[in-house]
Parts: structure tokens; sequence; C-alpha cells
């Protein structure tokens, strides 16, 4: 296998044009040159013919001073070295090549500190000892190097192979996440204490309301998201839930417990993880074959899938992993694998909200609308969705079962276990973003503001707050000004000139 030829060199690949003709190398060549049945790397590694180094959205070029041996082994090198470590592609691998293979790729460069993580990696994706005698020099080396991706703040030992595991999640479910500028830029704006620092001046009755108002918005367009036209109580009693974010652990039963409240009406839906299999997509109008733009986790796996996600929430939360990170790892986890037959989408946005809170990420006593969030960009989100899921249906193999469901025939639990979240990252942490910066700071502005035109209201007319509030809402939705029908039906009683007065005195407020 080593003595293989991996790089050839490409001007399209698999419909990708590159910037120059190059030879490919790293993940991209190993998992062509074996036929892995892994999806690409968003970002594959060039060597040009010239010396010169550059990145494109879709490729990394380095100079041809680069240029090394064309075998397995300093293929793996490279991808180790300048592409970052990938789970997925690993344990793909793993399955490939026969484990002697594997043993005399290792044994090759036994104490280099890339073989070595070949080593442990073998032996934690495979969760199989091979036989190599333990590691006796002095070093420990990090499994994943931080400077390229995300790494757990606590890392742990392992002494057989000198290495530093500092893997954000277990075996059972560990996305990785890449280092961006994007994510870095967010990271070190430390958003969530600039929040509580400017709220810390706001009447704890304003960031009640505030907060009340937020949980109805984000509940309705949760909602929204789903397509459903919620009653206003089903709205407002799927707030509340969300309100209670963070407050209890994570677990199956209270997992459970979340989809009966989401769903209510079970009358129709088989309640508890998935005991058949599932996707996302259309049906054929004439047949009513199944046309898939996701398939979800084989119903089989759903349990061990499950298992480990929130084995590795624990562990997030342990280690003080970065909340965000851990919202988007988990909350997206979850909705890929799609353990329930209903209800995915609301406890995966429910999700996002529990970590944030957990995590004392979100301002204490505020919540974070982002289901609202994610509505104003339902085509970014649609489209982050379809990143992942589209590209692994050419690994998935099913076929319809007779009630026009799918049925899964291959082994797919690592595709939903080991993938990359960067720019599910890098989306939530723009919504957070816009939230913090815009979206709760403009609510609570809007709440003093309606606080000041209420105590004018009330000191100039004595008027109740249900007509008050009623007088605003008129007011809003005409530009400051009072429709003709309004004053001739709702406010009869306000001459003419009062209600020029009004009006002048909203637009003098909200203006």
């Amino acid at each position: 296998m080593n003595n293989k030829r991996f790089s050839q060199e490409v001007h399209v690949f698999h419909g990708r044009i590159a910037p120059e003709k190059a030879t490919l190398v790293g993940y991209g060549a190993i998992i062509e040159r074996l036929k892995l049945a892994v999806p690409f790397p968003q970002r594959l590694s060039l060597i040009s013919n010239k010396r010169h180094s550059y990145e494109t959205e879709e490729w990394k070029v380095f100079s041809s001073r680069n240029t090394f041996e064309n075998t397995l082994l300093k293929h793996i090198v490279f991808a180790l070295k300048y592409e970052g470590i990938n789970l997925l592609f690993f344990k793909k691998l793993f399955e490939k090549i026969s484990k002697k293979e594997v043993i005399t790729l290792i044994l090759m460069e036994y104490t280099s500190q890339y073989m070595r993580r070949v080593w442990f990696l073998y032996e934690w994706l495979m969760q199989d000892k091979l036989p190599i005698a333990d590691l006796k020099i002095k070093g420990f080396i990090p499994l994943i190097d931080d400077e390229m991706q995300y790494v757990s703040p606590v890392s742990i030992n392992s002494g057989r192979h000198r290495i530093k595991n500092n893997l954000p999640g277990t075996f059972g479910f560990c996305p990785l996440i890449y280092k961006t500028p994007k994510l870095e830029s967010f990271i070190s704006e430390n958003l969530s204490e600039k929040t509580r620092n400017v709220l810390k001046g706001i009447h704890k009755d304003i960031l009640l309301r505030t907060s009340a108002f937020l949980l109805l918005q984000d509940s309705k367009a949760s909602f929204s998201i789903e397509r459903e036209n919620p009653t206003p109580n089903r709205a407002v009693r799927w707030g509340r839930v969300i309100g209670q974010a963070g407050s209890k652990s994570l677990s199956k039963e209270e997992l459970l417990r979340l989809q009966q409240i989401v769903l209510e009406n079970s009358k129709f839906v088989h309640m508890g993880y998935r005991t058949e299999g599932g996707f996302i997509g259309e049906h054929d109008r004439t047949t009513g074959e199944p046309i898939p733009e996701h398939v979800s986790a084989r119903y089989q796996d759903v349990e061990s899938l499950m298992s480990g996600l929130l084995e590795t929430v624990k562990q997030m939360e342990n280690d003080q992993y970065h909340p965000v990170l851990a919202a988007a790892s988990i909350a997206f986890g979850f909705v890929f694998i799609h353990p329930f037959t209903d209800g995915n989408g609301r406890l995966h946005r429910y999700l996002i909200h529990h970590i944030l809170s957990m995590m004392k990420f979100t301002p204490q006593g505020i919540i974070f609308p982002v289901s609202a969030a994610i509505l104003k960009r339902i085509d970014d989100y649609r489209k982050l969705l379809e990143n992942y899921s589209h590209p692994l249906l050419d690994f998935i193999r099913w076929k319809k079962t007779p009630d026009n469901n799918v049925e899964v025939l291959n082994e797919t639990i690592d595709y939903y276990r080991y993938f990359d979240a960067t720019t599910l990252a890098e989306f939530l942490f723009e919504s957070v973003d816009h939230t913090l910066k815009i979206t709760i700071p403009a609510e609570v502005v809007y709440m003093q503001k309606f606080d000041a035109m209420k105590v004018w209201l009330d000191d100039r007319f004595q008027m109740p707050d249900k007509m008050i509030a009623l007088l605003i809402r008129f007011l809003e939705q005409n530009n400051g000004s009072l429709s003709k029908r309004a004053k001739e039906k709702e406010f009869a009683g306000l001459s003419d000139q009062e209600a020029k007065e009004i009006e002048e005195k909203y637009k003098m407020i909200f203006n």
C-alpha cells in the first residue's frame, strides 16, 4: 500500500476548478486514490509547480518547495501537518487498509509525532489495541494542533503513545471545528461579557419584559421555520419551555419529556427514539417514492449516537469548551442524527438555548432568540444543512420501504459522529453576534421608549394600560399617525387637537 502513487496533477477535480494546474496532495489525494467513502474536505491541498503559496475558498496552494515523496506515509504526514485532524477520514482509512498495513505504517516512523498520532487514532477510533510496545520517550505532544483546530481546554495523557488527548468530544460523538479568522474574531470580542456590561444599568423590570417578548418571538419563529402556524396558547407554552432551557441536565429522559411538549397531540406519531428509518425531503407525486435531501441515522444506531452526544455535552460543560462552539456541535449533530420521528427541528434549536444558558454564555434573565435569528436567514440556514447532507447521499445506500420510507442498507454511524462543524459554528456565531449587538439592545431601547410614552399618556389622559398598548400599536402600524378609523372608533373620545398632540409626542419619543 505504501508503494502506491497517491498524487495526481489536477486542474478540474470532481467539479472543482483548481486555480492552477497543480498536484493534489494530503487528504484529497488519499481519498481519491483509495476511493474512501468520505466526502472531500471543504478545502483541498495542492502543490504548485511554481514557488508561490496562497489560499482560496476551496484550495490551499503550497509552493513547489513543499514537494515530498509520493507515498501514503508522506501524504498522511502532510495532511496532519497542514490540514489538521479529520476523524472520519481516519476511521474510513483504517477500515479500508489492513491492520498489518497500519502497523507497518506506524513502525516506519515509530517515535515521530505524526505516526504517534496515527497510532493513537487507530486505537481510539477502532477500539482495538495494536501489538506495538508502549513508548518510553519523555515528551508528550498534543493530538490536535490548537493553532489549527479548537481543542478541549482539558487534555488526558495517553502514556502509551505519549499523546495529550485534547479532542473536544468522546469516541461516541466528536465533531471538530477549524480555527478561522471569523471565529477567532468573534471569540476575541467576548460578546457575552460585553452584553452583560451593557445590560447592567438597565432596570430589572425592563429586562424581564424584554425577555418575555423575546421568548414569545422565538417560539413563534421556531414554529414558522417548520412551516407551522401555532395557536397563541401553544406558542406561549413552548416559549415557557425555552425560558427554562439550561435549568435541567440533558438526558434521554429530558429529551423525551421535551418531545412530548413539542408535539402535544401524539396520537399519530411514534414517541421516543425512532424505530424505523427517517429522511427529510419529498415524495414523488406519482409513485409516492421518497426523494431524500437528508437521510437520518439508522434507527439501530440512534441509541448509541445519542448516548455519545449526551456524554460529549457533559464533557464540553466540565472542560469549559467555548459555549457557542459547543452549541453548534451538539445542536446540529442532533438534527443530523434526527433521533425522533417528529419534533427534531424545534428540539435542535432548543438545544442551542440550553447549551448557551447552561454554559453561562447567555446574559442572565435574557433569552437568546435563536429561532428568530435563523428565520431572518432561513435560506442560509437551509443551505448550511444541505452542505452537510447532500455530499453524504453518495455514501448512503438505501431502499424504499412499503410505506415509502427509507431503509439504510450500509453502516453509516460515523457520518453522524465525526463531522466538520466549522461552517455551522460560523453561522451560529453570526446569529449570536447579531442578537447580542442589535436584537436585544434594540428591544431594551424599545421598552424604555414604550414606558416613557406610557407615563406621558397616563399622566395626560389617565388611560388604562390596555388602551395605551392598543394606541401605541396603532401608531406603530401607521408610521406615528392615528388612522381615521381609530379616531372614529377605538379613540373617538379624543379631540383632533389631542390626537395631534399624541402623534407629536410619539414621534418625539420613538424617532
